[in-house]
């Protein structure tokens, strides 16, 4: 069982900002160059970089998709916050 993990992530207010971005990522996008345009985070200045965390550290929603979702793999979740577009990039 994973006990950290490190992500990426761009947070809009709106889902279908969020659907667009998932779209320019699959397009080629860069995800660092989008999360510095688009996010409302204070880490979209670090281009979306969370860092690791531990499990239990992020809102449940949040937190389910880094430690059992598709690692490198952008994710759409909604929480309290926003719509976030997720991008795990490893678990230990």
């Amino acid at each position: 069982m994973a006990r950290t993990a490190s992500a990426l992530h761009i947070l809009v207010k709106h889902k279908e900002q969020a659907d667009d971005i998932l779209a320019k990522l699959k397009k080629g996008a860069q995800f660092d160059v989008l999360a510095k345009k688009h996010s409302t985070c204070p880490s979209g200045k670090q281009g979306g970089n969370l860092g690791e965390f531990t499990k239990g550290q992020m809102v449940p929603a949040f937190d389910k998709v880094c430690f059992s979702g598709e690692i490198l793999t952008p994710h759409l979740v909604k929480t309290k916050f926003g719509w976030h577009v997720v991008k795990v990039l490893y678990r230990t």
